[in-house]
């Protein structure tokens, strides 16, 4: 595989990255000073409730960036479902002939395609691929990846250190500077989806982080469904709400730092919030390379103006838990500025103690939070305040308790300089691209005109275009070389500056200034061409590359084989996933055909925050090993979802070990742990678990390399696993594919820890299965989920339902389905000798016979059990109806 090189990677400042959801927001980027922008197109992108590109418009905002010496980079980082792929990689074409500077990708099929069929193609490994230690970043260097954005839960001595051990791939790292955050690792959760079927790694997040949360507690019985809830009296109702992310005041440090760009969030905001954020940071990167910045309060405070829930220099400086959180309300806090004293009914007006200088103007919006309720009075302000003896006082339209809090919302001065920025007469935000022109008169009077131009990456582009015009010998007044080099220099109203201008000319000739002012008319257009011109790959490319997608396509089924067609001839083998030996012993009893064993890898922190000491996985994993034995079973290490650098480099020193002692593989989430694992230990087998996002049978074939079993996605519904199967079979590919069947679906996973709202942190971990102690939050429309906290002052939050295809289990081979998994995880021995018990039987009990799709009758008994015993009763899923899009 051809490495990739990030050509920012090694610049003095790292690249300025904006977002813009639409043209409008597009153009505030460039003309605030973006070195580079990211965009999505109607389809594919991650915010699909932006207004978003549509295809002339992107090829539109493309030639204007370009001509302006910025780059643009694409979104196409979503899953990719198999009747899509041909749309997608005609798209990416598209993209490619247009001359897009990099496309951002999520999905690994549709990378390891985009890498075959256009090897040309610059890609940029989206966060939502949760790429989260230095094997993770290698991996994606080894795939073409000229970039990595990394998880946003890593810290800055994090990334320098992924940096440091990969400093030899030449791949670059790109971070979140400013903008909202996801409460959990993005590309891994599914809480949304679980709630409404709209998932986040579809574009369609309905953010129920923002929504009001009640935590709740009561006793779990032997299978862990709960009773006696009661609500946890806490002050603030939005438990999953974050802070927005601003590293304003550490940006010395990140420009310090090995990552080669800085990214914004906020392709859902408008183009004055844009244009104030991008050129805030604009002014403040190109101080420190000037070596004379400081920050700014004022500036702090157009950022907190644009938009703010609350500022947090988030998980990046280490910060963690309250101050990252703003679980008291989700929304635009604006700018604190006083508290109110006193009001006067008389006169409608508020008293206002202030908090600094800033006094409120006439057009600004205001919002005063009532204190002791959850009351606001919110205005637009249309009269001068007065200010007495460092007293603020303004009419108000209704009543307001002294003690509430006052916040400017907006800004009349502040939208009044975005506006400016927008319309490009903002001061001091203009960048033009360096002309070097030469102008010769030849003996008869021909003026001809040549040149290059410089792009910001250093390439030089000569233009090729050459207009000329005949001068005259002068009769009188001959045009002067002053008058010449005047007008040729004139670049007004173009992208361009004349850096330098050569004329040979012996001074007797003549021609309207008309003429010579057409002539740079001429030229510059020229410039312009060839400019955008440099950034397409030849027409010869383009065409090779749709050549190599059209035969490909050919051999792709367009729909699914007709349910009853069998795509399977193994038996449908069951699966276990258990985190206790006493579950292993328990699991094995039951007579699965495989154990997949995830043992706690840290143990509590002495520090609440702070990564808990960790615990050899050898005594534990040796015992279930034996325990399989016994009853001839696989044992299958299950190496945890997030597997930051640590765990990984502590490997070397298990798995030979395990190896010697009959362990017959690892299961990881991550092709960053799977290549970890291999380089442990070369022969183990490798399993991938749904962590992998394995949405279509370019991802399968993408994963056979390092895997000889993947877990498809449990976002996929049955005629989406059939479809995959079909694509697959028509490539002779027989990868294994699991499903889980059984079990709670784990919808998010959060480096914040909410079992502190509850508790102070103990040694025992709240939501155990020893301590039978339950702990869950509940939504608006009363459905409880169940949290459990992790061994590093994590998170882990389960769907509100019980997964449970027992009534589909005949059909699951058919769809090419190898095994059907239980996820038996944080739940007890009992649950699992039942739930074990319950699903072998009914694969045991399968008779051959035509798919039908209907739920098979002999299920009746095992599912009513399953039922009683479920928290929150069962759901398919999404198997039946798949998501909603």
């Amino acid at each position: 595989m051809q490495k990739k090189t990030d050509p920012h990677r090694n610049r003095p400042l790292p690249e300025l990255l904006a977002p813009a959801g639409s043209p409008e927001a597009f153009r505030a980027a460039v003309a605030a000073g973006a070195d580079a922008i990211y965009v999505s197109g109607k389809r594919f992108g991650a915010r699909k409730f932006a207004a978003n590109f549509s295809d002339a418009e992107l090829e539109e905002a493309v030639r204007y960036a370009h001509t302006r010496g910025v780059r643009v980079y694409v979104t196409v980082n979503t899953l990719i479902h198999d009747r899509e792929l041909a749309a997608v990689l005609e798209y990416l074409i598209w993209l490619y002939a247009t001359g897009v500077d990099a496309v951002l990708v999520q999905d690994t099929g549709i990378a390891a395609l985009a890498r075959e069929m256009i090897p040309q193609l610059t890609l940029h490994a989206s966060t939502q691929m949760t790429i989260h230690n230095a094997a993770g970043v290698r991996w994606a260097a080894e795939q073409g990846f000229s970039r990595v954005v990394p998880a946003r839960e890593l810290t800055l001595d994090e990334v320098r250190a992924i940096a440091e051990e990969t400093k030899d791939t030449t791949i670059g790292l790109e971070v979140f500077a400013h903008g909202a955050l996801c409460y959990g690792y993005s590309g891994q959760c599914q809480l949304s989806s679980v709630i409404g079927g709209r998932s986040g790694n579809r574009g369609m997040c309905a953010q129920p982080c923002r929504k009001p949360w009640t935590m709740v507690t009561g006793t779990a019985d032997e299978y862990g469904k709960p009773s006696g809830i009661t609500g946890v009296p806490l002050r603030d109702r939005y438990l999953l709400s974050p802070k927005d992310l601003s590293t304003y005041r550490q940006l010395k440090e990140l420009v310090n730092s090995p990552v080669c760009s800085l990214k914004i969030e906020g392709r859902m905001k408008s183009p004055e919030y844009v244009a104030v954020v991008v050129s805030t940071y604009r002014q403040a990167l190109d101080a420190i390379a000037a070596g004379s910045w400081q920050p700014s309060d004022a500036r702090e405070r157009d950022l907190l103006l644009a938009f703010n829930r609350g500022f947090t220099d988030g998980y990046l400086f280490s910060h963690r838990h309250d101050r990252l959180m703003a679980r008291d309300a989700p929304d635009n806090r604006g700018l604190f500025i006083g508290t109110v004293i006193r009001y006067d009914r008389s006169s409608s007006r508020a008293v206002i103690r202030p908090e600094g200088t800033i006094v409120p103007e006439p057009g600004d919006g205001l919002l005063i939070a009532h204190k002791g309720s959850a009351g606001e009075t919110g205005f637009a302000l249309n009269t001068v305040p007065v200010v007495t003896n460092g007293e603020i006082s303004l009419r108000v339209p209704g009543p307001v308790p002294a003690g509430s809090a006052v916040f400017i919302t907006s800004s009349r001065e502040l939208d009044a300089r975005a506006r400016q920025i927008v319309a490009k007469t903002g001061p001091g935000l203009h960048r033009f691209l360096p002309v070097d022109m030469n102008g010769v008169v030849s003996p008869d009077g021909n003026l001809v005109i040549s040149g290059t131009v410089e792009r910001p990456d250093g390439t030089i582009i000569p233009v090729t275009c050459r207009p000329e015009a005949h001068l005259a010998l002068a009769e009188s007044s001959p045009l002067t070389r002053d008058v010449i080099f005047r007008q040729l220099e004139k670049s007004g109203g173009t992208p361009f500056v004349v850096r330098s201008l050569t004329l040979d000319y012996d001074g007797t000739r003549f021609a309207p200034v008309a003429t010579i002012n057409r002539l740079r008319r001429e030229f510059f257009a020229a410039a312009t061409e060839q400019l955008v011109s440099s950034y397409r790959p030849p027409v010869s490319e383009v065409r090779r590359a749709q050549h190599r997608w059209q035969e490909a396509a050919a051999r792709y089924p367009v729909r699914a084989p007709e349910r009853g067609t069998p795509a399977g001839t193994s038996p449908l083998r069951l699966g276990i996933y258990v985190d206790t030996v006493s579950g292993v012993q328990e699991a094995v009893l039951a007579g699965p055909d495989t154990v997949y064993f995830e043992p706690e890898l840290t143990g509590t922190p002495k520090t609440c925050g702070k990564d808990g000491s960790l615990i050899s996985p050898v005594p534990v994993l040796l015992q279930a090993l034996g325990l399989c034995k016994e009853r001839g079973l696989p044992l299958i290490w299950k190496l945890p979802r997030i597997t930051p650098d640590r765990i990984l480099n502590s490997l070397p020193g298990y798995l030979p070990e395990l190896a010697a002692a009959g362990l017959a593989g690892c299961m990881v989430e991550s092709h960053g742990a799977a290549r970890a694992v291999r380089a442990a230990c070369p022969d183990i087998p490798l399993m991938g678990s749904t962590g992998l996002n394995i949405f279509n049978h370019a991802a399968v074939i993408a994963a056979v390399p390092l895997f000889s079993q993947v877990t498809l996605s449990p976002e996929l519904s049955r005629d989406e696993i059939a479809l995959l199967h079909a694509n697959l079979a028509s490539r002779t590919v027989n990868t294994p594919c699991a499903l889980i069947v059984q079990g709670t679906s784990e919808a998010l996973v959060t480096n914040d820890c909410i079992k502190r709202l509850y508790s102070p942190c103990a040694t025992e971990k709240t939501g155990s299965v020893q301590s039978r102690q339950f702990l869950g939050i509940e939504d608006e429309n009363g459905q409880i989920f169940p949290v459990r906290s992790t061994g590093s002052c994590s998170t882990s939050i389960g769907n509100c339902q019980e997964l449970c295809l027992l009534e589909y289990l005949p059909i699951l081979e058919k769809l090419g389905i190898s095994e059907a998994v239980i996820d038996a995880r944080h739940r007890s021995p009992e649950y699992v000798r039942l739930v074990s018990r319950i699903n072998r039987h009914a694969i045991d009990a399968s008779a051959p016979g035509p798919a039908t799709g209907r739920p098979s009758p002999r299920t009746a008994p095992g599912m009513n059990e399953l039922k009683r015993i479920a928290p929150g009763g069962v759901t398919t899923g999404h198997f039946l109806r798949g998501l909603k899009e």
